[in-house]
């Protein structure tokens, strides 16, 4: 019997100013990021307003990781050199 090892998994991009990350039922847009805190915007894809909020990177990253979040919109090179 042939071993057969998994396919890798892609890493997760480091979070940066201007992603947009895509779930199956919602949009996570990142405004700011600071030492320890992320601003972001999470709301359902067909919504018309959405509410900022601020979480921990880590739970961020579970978070994106728990709901197998795609990257959809990279954030820009001059965002990610601030």
């Amino acid at each position: 019997m042939i071993k057969t090892k998994p396919a890798p998994r892609a890493r997760m991009e480091p979070l940066a100013d201007g992603q947009v990350w895509h779930m199956t039922d919602a949009k996570m847009q990142v405004t700011q990021i600071g030492k320890l805190l992320v601003h972001y915007k999470l709301g359902k894809h067909d919504a018309v307003r959405v509410s900022n909020s601020i979480g921990s990177k880590t739970s961020i990253e579970k978070y994106l990781k728990k709901n197998k979040a795609v990257l959809v919109k990279a954030a820009s090179r001059l965002a990610a050199k601030k």
